[in-house]
């Protein structure tokens, strides 16, 4: 099974028994259609997902990454601690590929300063109370 949706927070990569890794994270599918009377209905569904194959992929999963995932879905059912009943989707992912491109970290600029003159930025820096 196939489906494409948005991060919905940063993964996780957590040891489990006998030292073996997951990466966990949440995805949020988005669906529409039309209702009998004509209205449009939008509906979100989402998935606690599982990888197991390489922690690497971690970095490019944070919250709002568009993600195509294959893997098999099942469900799930609890009790809470509050005695109401609980259910949810989890996703057992073989596969990941991310869509739109990965969020690039912006270097900050050098500030450039002339002959004895400070820059702006250093003007800021010496106003800081620490």
């Amino acid at each position: 099974m196939n489906i494409i949706g948005r991060l919905t927070r940063d993964a996780e990569v957590r040891t489990v028994s006998q030292d073996k890794q997951v990466l966990n994270f949440s995805v949020a599918t988005n669906d529409s259609y039309k209702n009998k009377q004509g209205e449009r209905v939008e509906q979100t569904t989402y998935f606690d997902c599982a990888y197991w194959i390489s922690m690497n992929v971690a970095k490019a999963l944070t919250k709002g990454t568009l993600v195509e995932l294959t893997g098999r879905v099942y469900a799930r059912a609890w009790t809470g601690g509050d005695g109401e009943p609980h259910a949810g989707l989890n996703f057992h992912t073989s596969e990941i590929k991310l869509h739109g491109g990965v969020k690039k970290v912006q270097a900050e600029e050098p500030t450039k300063t002339t002959k004895g003159k400070k820059s702006e930025k250093e003007k800021e820096d010496d106003d800081l109370p620490f």
